[in-house]
């Protein structure tokens, strides 16, 4: 028997692209001015899943990861500055809960809430 030191293999993670969009859905619900999120565009893939797959777009692959969100603004918000916090908000917690670099974050402003819903008594 050699005295080489046995090492087992330490296999994968693979993160699902739901599990991203989760994330990067609750970073943006977190930025002052965001509203909601907003249904993006359909195709193929926005027909099934989750609230936050529908509102969030991942092109995940080995070399780069790039996010679409879709969001809504409450009226007043000064856009540029809420955009820019959602971009780096949404990088640094999926950089942070999944390790992956992320590459892009485009946010898409998909409309704004003029007021917010009145609470009735019954």
């Amino acid at each position: 028997m050699d005295d080489r030191e046995y090492k087992p293999a330490e296999g994968s993670c693979i993160i699902s692209e739901d599990v991203i969009a989760s994330i990067a859905s609750s970073a943006a619900l977190e930025v002052a001015g965001v509203a909601g999120m907003a249904q993006r565009p359909a195709d193929i893939r926005g027909f099934i899943g989750s609230a936050a797959s529908k509102a969030v777009r991942v092109l995940n692959n080995e070399n780069e990861t790039i996010l679409d969100v879709y969001v809504n603004l409450k009226l007043g918000t000064r856009i540029p500055d809420v955009a820019g916090e959602v971009q780096r908000n949404v990088k640094v917690a999926v950089q942070s809960m999944t390790g992956q670099p992320v590459n892009k974050v485009n946010v898409h402003i998909a409309g704004i809430v003029l007021d917010e819903p009145k609470e009735t008594n019954v």
